[in-house]
């Protein structure tokens, strides 16, 4: 499934002639894209955010989602991020904390806290970035290049490939009319073998002036809408307060004191 009522959500005089004229290069796209979002200064204005709704998953498997990020830094530096999911009771949490990534995950039996191995920290990290790979790409040193034209669902995007300097590669396409994200493809390593993800983005509203995707659709590259997690947010809220712990890894629990 994807979405295509981006437009009702950008005021026109954005863009005036410019929605018009054939953008040339990989910058003109990245500036237009900035633009549409809401511009660097309302951008670099947003240090947390708090987001709320639904994850569901093929089969009509429904979690309750919530989203924490807080930047680490200047625009462009990575966020710390921190995922919670449950479902009859039980906590799912992924999160980043600046140097690693951990996971409290007891649908795999496991109720206490455990670190994540480097390459899904890092993609946990980057995925959970405030201002997202193509936006962020300038500040970290990674290439940008303007692969022309594809058709996506009847829509002639723009097409951006992101390739960051640890060899993962983004390539974004954006809605032609008001230069919105509508799809991400994302190639990484795990552990040595090659992993390729694409997401469907839409539904997009205004956070603090800037506006974020409010349904994401995901799931391995060519993979049919049926068989991709869905990630609906329901409110997302900018600047609240984050409780510094609140990405820190817990400790883990104290050796049961032998019986005597």
């Amino acid at each position: 499934m994807h979405w295509r009522n981006v437009a009702a959500f950008v005021p026109l005089v954005l863009f005036g002639l410019a929605a018009s004229a054939e953008a040339q290069t990989a910058d003109d796209l990245v500036a237009k894209n900035l633009a549409a979002r809401g511009g660097a200064d309302r951008l670099a204005a947003i240090h947390t955010m708090v987001s709320r709704g639904e994850m569901r998953f093929p089969g009509d498997f429904k979690l309750a989602y919530k989203e924490t990020q807080s930047r680490l830094g200047s625009p462009g530096d990575s966020s710390a991020v921190r995922i919670d999911a449950a479902i009859q009771g039980l906590d799912i949490i992924q999160a980043y904390d600046g140097t690693g990534g951990w996971r409290v995950n007891p649908l795999e039996g496991r109720k206490d806290a455990e670190h994540m191995g480097a390459d899904e920290s890092r993609e946990l990290a980057d995925d959970g970035s405030i201002d997202g790979a193509l936006l962020a790409a300038r500040a970290r040193g990674s290439q940008v290049d303007y692969l022309g034209r594809e058709d996506i669902d009847g829509t002639d995007a723009y097409k951006l490939r992101v390739t960051q300097r640890d060899g993962t590669v983004w390539t974004y396409y954006l809605d032609p009319d008001v230069f919105l994200e509508i799809k991400i493809l994302e190639r990484r390593s795990i552990r040595g073998a090659e992993k390729e993800t694409e997401s469907d983005l839409g539904d997009y509203e205004r956070v603090a002036g800037v506006y974020f995707p409010f349904s994401i659709a995901s799931g391995p590259k060519d993979s049919p809408a049926s068989d991709k997690q869905v990630v609906t947010i329901a409110s997302a809220d900018a600047n609240v307060a984050v409780a510094p712990d609140t990405f820190a890894m817990p400790a883990a629990p104290a050796p049961a004191a032998p019986s005597k």
